[in-house]
């Protein structure tokens, strides 16, 4: 199964994904890459960008991609 194949089974069971996530569970570094060829086969998925705080306080940026209803 591929990284593409991975990231979409868990869109559909857990709605969406972080980078860290992906790295966590399945091992990839380009999520946005993956997402992009999501989009490209007509899978409609949204992206959010989160705003928080890492371990040391500073600020850090990233995105929440969340696989919305329909193809």
């Amino acid at each position: 199964m591929s990284d593409k194949e991975r990231i979409l089974e868990h869109l559909k069971q857990h709605k969406s994904i972080t980078p860290l996530e992906a790295l966590n569970r399945f091992g990839c570094y380009r999520l946005g890459a993956r997402i992009w060829e999501l989009r490209r086969d007509g899978h409609r998925i949204d992206t959010e960008i989160i705003h928080d705080k890492d371990q040391h306080g500073e600020e850090m940026r990233y995105a929440k991609y969340t696989l919305m209803e329909g193809r």
